[in-house]
């Protein structure tokens, strides 16, 4: 059974901010009554991503100084020079080649199957922002 495509609707507040949206998940997998089957999520935007890590404090602050080190955003990077809709963000479209855009996680005994210490992670990378979105599909077997 596919249920409908659900959007998560996230707010930014930070140019590149981690965003912790395994709760969500989890609730909408249990209240679909899922048993056996997967939940796929999406992020349509090209500056923001979703993946899979620990989540503890001070890795989270080592993960921001990392991204912010690996491609800093006051680089003279051609696509600022004219931007189309007047954000400097090739720095966030060059983070995003390391990331990616969708997690398939699966599901059993209705319970998301993640490891120990994995929780999902929505990625900004060119914010702030009013809003983003995060597609979510569940399917499987009730």
């Amino acid at each position: 059974m596919f249920f409908p495509c659900e959007t998560i609707i996230l707010r930014t507040a930070a140019p590149i901010e981690i965003i912790d949206v395994t709760e969500t998940v989890r609730t909408a997998v249990q209240n679909s009554g899922i048993v056996q089957g997967q939940v796929t999520l999406f992020s349509p935007h090209t500056t923001a991503f979703v993946c899979l890590n620990e989540k503890e404090q001070m890795l989270q602050r080592d993960m921001l100084d990392f991204l912010h080190r690996l491609v800093p955003a006051d680089t003279d990077f051609r696509h600022n020079r004219n931007p189309i809709d007047g954000r400097l963000n090739a720095h966030s479209h060059l983070l995003g080649l390391l990331m990616t855009a969708s997690q398939t996680i699966p599901v059993a005994d209705g319970r998301l199957l993640l490891g120990g210490w994995q929780s999902i992670f929505f990625i900004e990378l060119d914010g702030p922002r009013d809003e983003r979105q995060l597609l979510m599909q569940i399917s499987g077997e009730q």
